[in-house]
């Protein structure tokens, strides 16, 4: 695995602390062994305020490993209570954008469909409302601009499913760009991802209002084909 630069800390406080995931690390510690970024970042604030003993740092959601972008974890268990609870309350957003391949029918839209997990390959499968242990996936997209066979797409989730803007989208025929697991026949070896984690907006668990905070991808391709990414 390359070498881990320092994590860039969009804003902390006592209570929340807001990074920028590099990509191709995973959220938590995983079957790989690599560092991760959880274990990461408590090593981080230990040095960074002599914390002696085991440091707190409550993970509230996570991104895919190929994935980059804001995030925020918690410093308190209060805190950390109070993020999960706006996540099932649907009171934390979170946006996302993506280069996909081709263009969806409509410029605009919802998409609605029913994923179930296949951990023994970690695979997620688009299934029958009916299916044993499917789940509901919706989110909400918008396209952007479009370049060269690719769509430039801006994402809004509803529902938090495992691989689920990468199943969708692979399931109307527009499978994101360098996604090796489900665009297989389309994306090249040794292409990265093109999804993105770009906003994230809460309530603050103590100040009580409302708060949001973002992240642009890096200057690369295929990012850099559409300047509006960048504002």
């Amino acid at each position: 695995m390359d070498k881990i630069h320092p994590i860039p800390i969009i804003f902390e406080d006592n209570h929340i602390l807001i990074v920028e995931k590099p990509i191709n690390i995973p959220t938590q510690q995983d079957s790989s062994r690599d560092i991760d970024l959880l274990n990461l970042l408590k090593q981080d604030i230990k040095k960074r305020y002599n914390k002696p003993g085991n440091v707190y740092l409550g993970l509230v959601h996570r991104l895919d490993r190929p994935v980059g972008g804001v995030m925020v974890f918690a410093k308190t268990s209060k805190a950390a209570s109070r993020l999960s609870n706006a996540i099932r309350t649907h009171q934390l957003q979170k946006e996302y954008i993506a280069v996909i391949h081709g263009s969806p029918s409509k410029h605009k839209g919802k998409l609605i469909h029913y994923l179930k997990k296949d951990t023994s390959i970690n695979k997620v499968f688009s299934v029958s409302k009916n299916e044993k242990n499917s789940k509901e996936a919706i989110l909400e997209y918008e396209v952007k601009g479009f370049n060269n066979g690719l769509s430039f797409v801006q994402i809004r989730l509803h529902t938090g499913r495992s691989h689920q803007i990468r199943v969708q989208f692979s399931e109307i025929g527009c499978p994101l760009y360098g996604d090796q697991k489900y665009g297989e026949k389309i994306s090249k070896k040794n292409q990265q991802l093109a999804l993105w984690s770009k906003r994230i907006s809460f309530f603050h668990p103590t100040l009580k209002k409302e708060v949001e905070f973002f992240s642009i991808p890096p200057s690369e391709y295929p990012w850099n084909m559409w300047e509006e990414i960048r504002s």
